[in-house]
C-alpha cells in the first residue's frame, strides 16, 4: 500500500528546515517530492557533521523521500524549467518572502495561470498586510518575537534564552503540512487550487498565546498574561538522591496517591491542595515542596513508587541516552539503513502509527542534483537540451556517488 498522499506532486522551493521539513513529512505520507535547489545547493548540506561535502546529517534527515533537480531560477530558462514543472504539479512549495518569489517571476498570478488547480503554499516569516511583511526571519528571531525568551526568563531563567530547539520551524511546518492536506481535500470537493501564506510570527503567536493569553482573554481583564503552572520557577525535574525524575502531579487522584506512597496522607488537608485552580495559582509553592520530598530517595526507587501509583513519570534522557530507550528499541523508531554515498545511517522513523496507508520513507536524501536529468526528461527536456543547460550552469547533473563508507 501507498502513503496517503501517493500521486500529489509537490514542487519543492524550500531550504534550510521549516520547509524541507514539511516536505519531508509530505513525502513520507506518499507525495512525490521533487525538491528545486539553486546552482549553490541548500545551504544545510554543508552542516556537519558529514562523510562527504554537501551530505551533513541535519541534511540527511530533513530531506529523505525527495529528489533533487538544480535549477537557476535566476535565469530565462530556469524559470521556464520550473514553470513546465510548476504546470504538472500538485503543489508549489516555497519558503522565502513572497517578494522574492515575485522578482523571480515565479509568483501565483503566474504560476496559477500555467495551472490553476495548483495550491501555492508558502511558509516566511511574517503576513503581507502588516509593516513586517518584508522582514527576513530565523527560528530564533521569532521566538523573540513571539516572546518566548521572556517566557523563559520569567520562569527562573538569570537571563532570556532561546529554545535549544528548532521550534518555530518544526511548529510551522507542521501547520503547513496540516493546511496543505486541507486545501488538497477543499481541491477535491472543489476542483479549485489556491494560495496559501502560513506566516512564522503570527502561527506562533497564536501557538504560545493560547497558553499565556490568560486573563487578558476577557474584556476588562480578568487578571495578567501568564500560566502560572508553565511558569513556576520549580517546574523542572525533581531532583533525587542520585539522580533526576521527570513527574507531574497533576489531577486529584495524582496528588492523593502521591502522599499515601510517601506515607503522608494528611497532607491533602493543605488548603493550597483545594482543587486544581488552587493547586495552579500555588503551583510554584507545591513544586518545592515536592521538590525536597524527592531528595529523600534513589531514581529508580522513585520510578517504581510513581508508576505502581499510576501517576504520570519519566527518567530524565539526554541525547544520548534517548539514542537507547527501550521503548523507542521496542518499537523500531530508530533504524540502521545503508544510504548509497553515506554508508549505514540512522533513520528516525515516522511516529505515527496507521491502520491502513502507514507513512514511511520513500527514499534516502539525495545527492545534490541526483535527479536533475530524470526529472528535466520529465517535463519534456529532451538528452541534448538538459546537457546544455547543464553546460549553461541552469542544471547540475550529478556525478556517480562515492564509494561509502
Amino acid at each position: 500500500m501507498g502513503g496517503p498522499l501517493e500521486g500529489v506532486r509537490i514542487l519543492d522551493m524550500t531550504t534550510v528546515l521549516m520547509g524541507p521539513y514539511a516536505s519531508q513529512v509530505l513525502g513520507d505520507m506518499g507525495a512525490e517530492v521533487i525538491k528545486v535547489e539553486s546552482p549553490q545547493g541548500d545551504l544545510v548540506r554543508g552542516l556537519g557533521p558529514l562523510r562527504h561535502p554537501g551530505m551533513g546529517a541535519l541534511f540527511l534527515h530533513i530531506n529523505r523521500s525527495k529528489r533533487s533537480v538544480v535549477i537557476d531560477a535566476k535565469q530565462p530558462r530556469g524559470r521556464e524549467a520550473l514553470l513546465r514543472l510548476a504546470a504538472r504539479s500538485d503543489v508549489l512549495l516555497y519558503n522565502v518572502r513572497p517578494r522574492a518569489m515575485a522578482r523571480l517571476g515565479l509568483d501565483y498570478e503566474t504560476v496559477s495561470g500555467v495551472n490553476p488547480r495548483i495550491i501555492y503554499l508558502g511558509t516566511f516569516g511574517f503576513g503581507q498586510g502588516g509593516p513586517y511583511a518584508a522582514k527576513p526571519a530565523f527560528d530564533d528571531l521569532i521566538q523573540g518575537a513571539i516572546g518566548l525568551p521572556s517566557l523563559i526568563k520569567a520562569s527562573g531563567s538569570d537571563v532570556p534564552r532561546y529554545v535549544p530547539s528548532n521550534i518555530v520551524d518544526r511548529t510551522v511546518g507542521l501547520y503547513a503540512v496540516a493546511a496543505l492536506c486541507g486545501a488538497l481535500y477543499h481541491r477535491e470537493r472543489t476542483g479549485r487550487g489556491q494560495r496559501i501564506d502560513v506566516p512564522m510570527f503570527e502561527t506562533m503567536v497564536s501557538h504560545l498565546l493560547s497558553d499565556h493569553i490568560a486573563g487578558e482573554t476577557f474584556d476588562p481583564p480578568e487578571g495578567p498574561t501568564g500560566y502560572a503552572r508553565l511558569l513556576a520557577a520549580n517546574r523542572r525535574p525533581y531532583r533525587t538522591r542520585d539522580g533526576y525524575v521527570c513527574a507531574v502531579i497533576y489531577n486529584d487522584k495524582q496528588w492523593a496517591s502521591f502522599f499515601r506512597i510517601i506515607g503522608r496522607p494528611e497532607a491533602m488537608s493543605d488548603p493550597r491542595l483545594a482543587d486544581l485552580d488552587t493547586r495552579t495559582r500555588n503551583i510554584d509553592d507545591l513544586q518545592a515542596m515536592v521538590g525536597k520530598i524527592f531528595l529523600e530517595r534513589g531514581t529508580e526507587e522513585w520510578l517504581a513508587l510513581l508508576e505502581e501509583a499510576d501517576i504520570p513519570c519519566m527518567p530524565l534522557h539526554d541525547m544520548d541516552s534517548i539514542l537507547e530507550d527501550p521503548h523507542l528499541r521496542e518499537v523500531g523508531f530508530f533504524q540502521w539503513e545503508d544510504h548509497p554515498s553515506e554508508g549505514r545511517v540512522r533513520s528516525v522513523g515516522v511516529p505515527a502509527s496507521w491502520s491502513d496507508s502507514q507513512p514511511r520513507p520513500g527514499r534516502p536524501a539525495p545527492r545534490f542534483g541526483e535527479h536533475s536529468a530524470e526529472v528535466l526528461a520529465e517535463a519534456g527536456y529532451d538528452a541534448d537540451e538538459i546537457a546544455a543547460m547543464a553546460r549553461d550552469g541552469i542544471t547540475h547533473l550529478a556525478e556517480a556517488p562515492q564509494e561509502a563508507e
